[in-house]
């Protein structure tokens, strides 16, 4: 049971992760359309790299159907499979045959290990009630850190209202354990990683984090509950982020990280791992 349980975990993730970045793709031409940013984090309006004008030519570029980017064809249903679709047409457009890109498969493969990594937390043979009331709660918040982190790796926004939706998200998430164990940690836990995050906005003025990302984090420590996982979560997120953007802020100084990508990245490897992180603190 535990292995299906772990399989629906993973296609679950993958679903959501198509829809996700469906909905980040459609967010990134509506703020183009409209003439203005629906977000906590601005970005500069340079050119894309690849070429392509993020501006909408038409405004059916809004409709609810998918489309190609690149010819404005409306997608097939068997186009729009998580992970399969994209190997099997190797990231080009059915049509026009032109790239689609790496972040459609980069966001589905992400969020289905990431479900499927949270269901490790759970025994679905065993586990009662309360707990699965717990564990429904934090995968509803680690959806809503999906969806952030998939925006801001393709636009570098952090939408205002989906920053809100994750605090009130990350709040009633430990309102079950909160109400049996009463205890200040989680709340010096939020104000200690989103606190870090927030000093490091002001004394760079913005440069190396962004107004959103204390918040994201501030709900990101909630959940983890004590301090010394908001700390590891601290040090995975800023370590991944060295390691992964070095070589594209060794080539371009001007590159600008977004930090939503591996703050998630950071919460996800510690609320998985935290009975082992804690036991080795301890």
């Amino acid at each position: 049971m535990q292995i299906a349980f772990l399989i629906f975990m993973f296609i679950l993730g993958a679903a959501f992760g198509s829809f996700f970045c469906c909905q980040a793709r459609r967010g990134e031409v509506r703020c183009s359309f409209e003439g203005h940013p629906q977000s906590l984090r601005g970005r500069s309006e340079e050119p894309r790299k690849d070429g392509r004008d993020e501006r909408p030519e038409k405004e059916h570029e809004l409709s609810n159907r998918s489309i190609c980017l690149h010819c404005k064809k409306k997608l097939k249903w068997y186009d729009n499979i998580p992970i399969i679709s994209w190997l099997v047409l190797r990231g080009k457009c059915r049509f026009c045959h032109k790239k689609i890109g790496y972040a459609e498969i980069i966001s589905e493969l992400s969020s289905a290990i990431t479900l499927t990594m949270l269901g490790t937390t759970i025994n679905a043979e065993t586990a009662n009630a309360e707990t699965w009331l717990q564990f429904v709660l934090i995968t509803i918040f680690t959806l809503s850190l999906l969806f952030l982190a998939i925006y801001d790796g393709i636009s570098g926004k952090l939408p205002t209202i989906a920053l809100i939706a994750s605090v009130v998200l990350g709040v009633i998430a430990i309102i079950p354990s909160f109400i049996t164990n009463f205890s200040p940690m989680p709340f010096i836990s939020a104000a200690l990683f989103g606190g870090i995050y927030l000093i490091l906005y002001l004394i760079s003025k913005g440069k190396w984090v962004g107004d959103g990302d204390w918040i994201l984090a501030g709900a990101i420590g909630l959940v983890l509950g004590h301090p010394w996982l908001a700390l590891m979560a601290l040090f995975i997120a800023n370590f991944s982020a060295c390691l992964i953007m070095y070589p594209l802020v060794k080539k371009s100084k001007n590159h600008q990280i977004y930090f939503g990508p591996f703050l998630v990245l950071a919460f996800v490897i510690t609320y998985t791992f935290r009975d082992i992180i804690l036991l080795c603190i301890s």
